[in-house]
């Protein structure tokens, strides 16, 4: 650990000693971000008038991620640097800290955390998976539109109507979701996944999550949880279980043998996006598709 820690120490000391940060190039802030549902949000309030540099891709786990040296430069060269928080990006917190004369904004640290899930998994001490609740997306792009709008009061005004247009769209999204799972019973609303990213979507939508890894994905599952959770989907009668595009299929493969070992069958669902969005370009690449492609997938699959 004491190697691991000198290594990010000496990377950080080299690259900032070796990069000049040139905010002027064209203007505008350069605004880095950590996870894709973070880097959709701030491009759709910041638009045309900011550079966005988001460090994790599509099927990238925020739990397990590591900053390259590519992504301290970025990270130095930034003017603003949003990322979950929460301990959700936990291998970059050290990095963060040693951002000397930069300070990143954790925006699920701005939430109001007796309202938050607890969690003895995490150093916070609390579920990270926030965005699966819309209400708190809406406080981060409340906290990204205010950032904004402080560091660049010339566009302020472009930066809230651009937040107010958006947040029109959360707004009808959660409407459109409610209506969707109101077509699910709610005996049937048990939700089986690969990990517990979905406990603020259970919490909204009145759904019994279960996690085969718990909530952070550098756990592993061992023989007895797959046991456990097998006679549990049996006891339940669920009908499918799903897979999420972060963790490998895997776990949720051996949970589907050590079902039909017993004499009874339960179908994969298809896989959900939690701890990253789709491909860059797609409908799912976005926020409000990644979460209607979820929905649609789960209720269609447990009907």
């Amino acid at each position: 650990m004491k190697t691991i820690q000198l290594i990010t120490a000496i990377l950080i000391s080299l690259v900032l000693f070796g990069c000049k940060n040139d905010n002027s190039s064209n203007g505008k802030l350069n605004v880095v971000t950590t996870t894709t549902m973070i880097t959709d949000l701030v491009k759709n309030i910041g638009g045309d008038n900011i550079n966005v540099e988001g460090l994790m891709g599509s099927g990238v786990d925020p739990h397990l991620y590591k900053a390259s040296e590519g992504d301290v430069t970025k990270l130095v060269n930034a003017d603003i640097i949003f990322y979950n928080g929460l301990h959700l990006e936990g291998k970059l917190v050290e990095v963060f800290e040693k951002m000397k004369g930069k300070t990143p904004i954790a925006l699920g640290e701005k939430l109001d955390k007796s309202t938050l899930i607890g969690s003895d998994y995490f150093a916070s001490n609390y579920d990270p998976h926030v965005w699966f609740d819309i209400d708190y997306f809406i406080s981060f792009g409340n906290e990204v539109s205010r950032v904004l709008q402080e560091n660049d009061p010339e566009n302020a005004q472009i930066y809230e109507e651009n937040w107010q247009n958006y947040y029109k769209r959360l707004l009808s999204l959660k409407s459109d979701i409610k209506l969707k799972i109101e077509e699910l019973p709610k005996e049937k609303r048990i939700l089986v996944t690969a990990h517990d990213a979905f406990n603020y979507f259970g919490k909204a939508y009145d759904f019994e999550v279960v996690g085969l890894q718990g909530l952070s994905t550098a756990t592993e599952a061992g023989v007895k949880d797959v046991q456990k959770l097998s006679a549990f989907i049996i006891d339940k009668k669920i009908k499918a279980i799903f897979v999420e595009s972060s963790v490998p299929k895997r776990t949720i493969e051996a949970l589907q043998a050590a079902v039909k070992s017993k004499g009874h069958d339960v179908e994969i669902g298809g896989t959900l996006y939690s701890d990253a969005l789709g491909d860059h370009g797609t409908v799912e690449g976005t926020y409000i598709g990644m979460f209607e492609y979820n929905v649609n997938t789960i209720v269609n699959a447990l009907k």
